[in-house]
C-alpha cells in the first residue's frame, strides 16, 4: 500500500491509499473533489472507497462529486449516518472493515465531534486520525468533552510506536510554538523544529509523524491526567 498526500483548501490534507498491484484506492477525508480528481486522472487510479473520519465539511466536501464520478462507496461512523453525505457503509468501534484488498480497524475517538473515528491499517502500521490527533497537537473540543478527548488520545497513544500518523491539517509549526512555550525543556521537541522548518521551506508536508514521536514531543499526549490535559486545551484555545 502507498499513501499519497493531497493538499486541499487552505491547510487540509486528504490521503489516497493506493494498492499498487491493481491501482485500486481509498480516499480519506476529501475536503474538495478537484485535487483528488486531478491526481486520480494523472495516475490512472480506480477510486473505490471514500473514508470519512468525521462529518465536518472540510473533511466531506468532496464526497458527492467523487461518488458520482467514480461510483465510490462512502464509509463512516454509524452514528453519523445523517451527517455524512451519501454514506453507504456504516462502521462502529473496534470493527474490522475489509473490502477489496483494504483492511482497517475502526477506533471511535470522540471529543472533536461525537462521531469521530480513526481508520487504523494495522498491517501497514498507518492511522488516519482526522482532527483528533495532530502532529504536536490535538483538535478543538466542539461536541464532546475534555474527558472524551483525553481518553481518545490515550487510545491512539497505545498504538505501536512506529505507527505513522496522518492527520487532517498542516498545523505542525503553530502546534510546535505552543508546545515549546509550555514544555520548553523537552529535548526531543527542541530537535524536531529543525525537521519541521526544513520541510516547510521546501513546501513539503510535515506529515506523517509517528506515535513514538508524538508520545515524546506532543504536550497533549504527555499530559499526566485529565486535569492537566484540560488546562492545556484551554490554553491552546486562547493561544
Amino acid at each position: 500500500m502507498k499513501v499519497e498526500i493531497i493538499k486541499c483548501l487552505q491547510d487540509n490534507y486528504s490521503y489516497l491509499i493506493i494498492n499498487e498491484k491493481n491501482n485500486y484506492a481509498c480516499v480519506v477525508d476529501p475536503s474538495e473533489a478537484a485535487p483528488i480528481i486531478d491526481f486520480i486522472n494523472k495516475k490512472n487510479i480506480k477510486l473505490k472507497y471514500i473514508l470519512n473520519t468525521h462529518h465536518h465539511y472540510d473533511h466531506v466536501g468532496g464526497n458527492n462529486d467523487l461518488k458520482k464520478k467514480y461510483k465510490a462507496k462512502v464509509v463512516g461512523f454509524k452514528d453519523d449516518k445523517h451527517r455524512i453525505p451519501n454514506i453507504d457503509i456504516l462502521v462502529e468501534h473496534n470493527q474490522k472493515w475489509e473490502e477489496e484488498s483494504f483492511e482497517s480497524k475502526i477506533i471511535h475517538i470522540p471529543g472533536h465531534t461525537t462521531g469521530h473515528i480513526c481508520f487504523y491499517f494495522q498491517k501497514e502500521k498507518i492511522a488516519f486520525t482526522g482532527d483528533t490527533l495532530f502532529s504536536l497537537g490535538c483538535g478543538r473540543i466542539f461536541e464532546g468533552t475534555y474527558k472524551q478527548m483525553y481518553n481518545s488520545l490515550n487510545k491512539l497513544k497505545n498504538l505501536p510506536i512506529d505507527t505513522k500518523i496522518y492527520c487532517g491539517h498542516e498545523y505542525t509549526l503553530s502546534n510546535y510554538l505552543f508546545c515549546s512555550k509550555y514544555d520548553r525543556n523537552n529535548k526531543n521537541l527542541n530537535k524536531k523544529i529543525f525537521e519541521i522548518t526544513a520541510k516547510l521551506k521546501k513546501n513539503l508536508p510535515t506529515i506523517p509523524s509517528t506515535i513514538g514521536e508524538e508520545s515524546a514531543c506532543n504536550i497533549f499526549l504527555r499530559a499526566k491526567n485529565l486535569k492537566e490535559f484540560s488546562k492545556l486545551r484551554d490554553l491552546k484555545d486562547n493561544f
